[in-house]
Formats: structure tokens, sequence, C-alpha cells
């Protein structure tokens, strides 16, 4: 396949930059990034090639007849436009002026009433929308198709002021542009930088005021690697939350000597290679750690490992939980939409089964974990697991307790709790056998009513029976015509008849 030269040279072509390869453009309400300018046989005129970040709007993967122009991360990323459809965007003072100067001239140009006469604000708009821009203290020009910092200094003079600048989807092709805005604003602390496309720099270090102050930087949907982060994060030196969600990051290597100062790390939505995880540890002060949906379905920490540490994951068996244990940090956990949780039928259930197995949670779900919360779930906890420890080799008889190494890996916390409370009374650990709905709630004037009712309704009346939620229940019945078999009564939106009960029939109750 014959590949065309991508550097073509673009003096010819009046109105495009002559550094277009590798700029950013936006053409319809999408951005993407010129990977080609030049000709494309047999159509006539000139074209650029981009490579879109949202792969849906492309056609192609940079080829067209049996000829590769260019290359795209996707096979489907790419496609050609006419370079009068696409705009390079506008630099930082522009997009302020066109933001910030105009909302004062439209104030400014209105006349306002009061009492019963009309005043028109005249005299006052030239210190009024200068003074406006120069104390702004929160910038936000997302989605302004800014592209490059403008005349040098100008930003200094212009909003010299700045500690918020929210420059998400823009059209900023790499850092060494960011940095030449942020240089000039000695006091930023936060910068939002999500949705953009961002080269690493040559060197980090180069301008070491871009980012003197920083304190929170997001970068979420920015196609980086976490090799490319740390590449950059000597920029960083005071970062202490970083959002780096919806990204490329699969291995995570130690950050040595970077990042140091982290206490927030949004890793959700990116996917994670489980072996690698550990490498978080070295962030010294961590406290909160977001790995939701990253599809990892194990989880192994060092006992020692520090930090306290804010969890969302997508748990898939109880060891994963078990491991958060060795948090010893450990008091904020979320940890929502998670295969688990799905696995217990009541999600009640689930949640007295996570406060029980970590013992130092301040907040599950950002729900507070109250003394009397942890006190029911832990003594509910024993009992519903007691009958495993006792066969496990389990003693109530501190000096013959000896349960097995399978159930204390599977059950970390059973012995110190047993230790806390004592271990549960035998009649606390009987099965629930099954109640006989026809025996203890029918009697043969009301049989024929509860049969042409629904599932959901019977439910209802064994709620103000039992005061057990219809979503705990589960119902069975047994028939002298088919004895030894048990079958399930799964819908509930069908009447007990549809199931065939007749007399003699027993409908089953179980619930948790």
């Amino acid at each position: 396949m014959r590949v065309p030269d991508q550097t073509q040279p673009t003096t010819m072509h009046e109105g495009l930059p002559s550094d277009a390869v590798g700029r950013r453009v936006a053409c319809d309400g999408e951005r993407g990034t010129v990977r080609f300018v030049g000709t494309v046989p047999p159509t006539a005129g000139l074209w650029l090639g981009v490579e879109w970040d949202n792969p849906d709007r492309g056609k192609h993967d940079g080829s067209h007849e049996g000829v590769h122009y260019f290359t795209c991360r996707h096979p489907k990323g790419g496609s050609f436009v006419r370079p009068k459809k696409a705009s390079f965007g506008v630099d930082y003072l522009t997009a302020i002026r066109r933001r910030y100067e105009m909302e004062v001239q439209q104030v400014l140009g209105e006349e306002i009433q009061i009492s019963t006469r009309t005043v028109e604000m005249v005299g006052f708009e030239a210190i009024t929308e200068k003074q406006k821009v120069e104390n702004l203290t929160d910038v936000a020009l997302r989605l302004c198709e800014v592209s490059s910092p403008g005349p040098a200094n100008e930003i200094r003079n212009t909003t010299p002021h700045v500690l918020m600048l929210d420059l998400c989807g823009n059209l900023l092709c790499c850092w060494d542009d960011v940095m030449a805005v942020t240089e000039q604003m000695e006091e930023l602390k936060e910068l939002q930088l999500s949705h953009n496309r961002l080269r690493v720099p040559s060197n980090p270090t180069v301008r070491p005021r871009a980012f003197s102050c920083l304190r929170v930087l997001s970068l979420t949907n920015c196609a980086l690697t976490w090799p490319q982060l740390l590449e950059c994060a000597p920029m960083w030196p005071l970062l202490e939350e970083l959002y780096v969600s919806e990204n490329d990051i699969t291995e995570l290597q130690k950050p040595n000597n970077v990042l140091q100062s982290l206490t927030v790390l949004d890793l959700s939505t990116n996917p994670l290679v489980d072996r690698t995880v550990l490498s978080i540890g070295e962030l010294p002060r961590l406290e909160n750690l977001n790995m939701s949906k990253t599809g990892l379905s194990t989880l192994r920490f060092d006992d020692a490992l520090p930090g306290k540490v804010y969890v969302g994951h997508c748990l898939k068996n109880w060891s994963v939980i078990n491991e958060l244990e060795k948090l010893q940090s450990l008091v904020r956990l979320s940890c929502r939409q998670n295969p688990l949780l799905s696995q217990e039928r009541n999600p009640a259930t689930a949640m007295q089964l996570l406060i029980a197995r970590v013992g130092r949670l301040e907040a599950l779900n950002r729900w507070t974990v109250l003394p009397e919360d942890r006190r029911g779930a832990e003594l509910d906890y024993c009992k519903m697991f007691g009958l495993e420890w006792l066969a496990s080799g389990g003693h109530r008889d501190p000096q013959q307790n000896r349960p097995s190494a399978e159930f204390t890996s599977q059950h970390p916390r059973y012995q110190s709790l047993i230790q806390k409370y004592g271990a549960p009374e035998d009649s606390e650990l009987k099965k629930q056998e099954p109640f006989a709905l026809k025996n203890q709630l029918l009697s043969e004037s009301s049989s024929l009513l509860l049969n042409s009712m629904i599932v959901q309704k019977v439910k209802g009346l064994l709620y103000r029976l039992l005061k057990i939620p219809s979503a705990e229940l589960k119902l069975s019945y047994t028939s002298s015509k088919m004895e030894g078999k048990e079958i399930e009564i799964d819908n509930d939106l069908k009447p007990l008849q549809f199931y065939s009960i007749e007399d003699g029939d027993k409908v089953l109750v179980r619930w948790l």
C-alpha cells in the first residue's frame, strides 16, 4: 500500500496554518487531530485527514482506495474533511473576550427600570469591562475552541488572579501550550483539562512556574496511559487531587519521586490490570482511591500498606472485601453497581456483610455507619456463618476453638468478632425452616380466595403477617402428585392458580 507524504507543503494553501499536521480542529461539534494535509486523488482540491476523538464520527483508518494517508488508533476513527469546514480555534484572550466581555457589553447596553424612572447605564463601560475580567478568579472556557495562549504576557495582564481554570473540551494540542497559559496565572490552584488530547512535553520541567501552586487537576477522557502521566508528573510538584477516569490506563508502574503529595486519585473506568494495583501503595499520603468500573476481579494488598482509602471497585467475590480489611485506615468505601452486591437478593444484607467484613468503615456508599449499625451487622454476620464456623472446627471453648484455614481465609474477622460478642447460641444458628403457608395462614374458607390472588399480593399479606419485606420472600409449593419435587413460584404477576395449586398442596415460604 502506497503511503503519501503527510507533510505536503502548506504554504500554498491560503488560510491553513503552516503547522496544521498535529493541530486540533473542531467540525460540526466534534473534535479531532489533523494527521494529514494534502490532495486525495482522484478528487481535486485540498483535504485534511482527521483522527476524531469520538471514533463514531469517523469512516475509515486513514486509507482511501488502497492508499494509506494517515494512521488512526481506531479502525474507523478517521475521515477526510475540507479545510473550510474545520476550525483551528482561537487564542485564550479571544475566548475570554467572547465569553466575558461580551456579557458585560450586553448588560451595559440595557436600560434599567428604577422606581418610575428609566436609567440608561452609560459612562461605566470601559472601567467595568476591564475590572470584571481582571478580577476573575474562576474562568470557565469549556468548549470554547481555545487552541493557543495568544500574545506573549497578555494573559498576565488580562486575568492575573485566576484560581480555577476550566479548559475542558478545547483544541489545545500539547502541554507546552497549556504551560504558556498557566505560567501567567501564578495563583492557579485548580485546572480542568478533561476531553483534550495533549502531547507529552519533551522537557516537563522547562517551565517550573507553570503549575507551581496547582493542587487539583482533572484529565478525564484524554486518551492517556499511566507511563504518560508519570512522564508529565514532574510538572505538578504540589498536586493533591488527580482525576484521570475514562483513559487508557492499564498497568500501574510505581510513581517514583512523583505524585508524592496526592491525597485523591480517581482511576475509575480504566481497564486496570489486577497485579499492578499494588503500585499505588507507593503514594504515602493517598486517602481517597476510586477504582470503580475498572473490571478488576481480584485485589491483593500487603498487610502494611498505608493510606486511608476510598475505594470504588468492580467487586466479584468476597475475598476482595477481605483484602480491604488490611488497609488500616480505610474509613470510606463506595461499591455501587458491583456484581458482588447482586449476588445477595436483599441489598440490606449485602450492606451488613460489607460492614461486618471491614472493621473500620465509617461510611459506606456515602451512608454513615453508626455504632448500632456496626453492632447489628457484626452480630448477624456471626449468626449467619456460625454453622460453618462450627463445622470447620470452631468451638465455644477457646481451648478447642480451631477453625480450618479455609474458613479463616474466607472469614478473617470471624474469630475477633467471636471474642468481641461471644459465640452465637445454638438457637441462633438454626436454619430457617420453610413456612407452610396453608397450615399457618389459610383456613378452608379462604383458600379459594387466596388461590385467585396474584403472587405479589400474597407477598403483601405475608409482609403484614411476618413483617418481612417481599423482596426477601421466596415462594414455592409441593404437591402430593409429585412427591419429592418442589416447584418455585417465581412470577410475581401471575395468580397462584397459574401454578395449578390444588387442595392438599403446600405453599412454602422462605426468607433470609
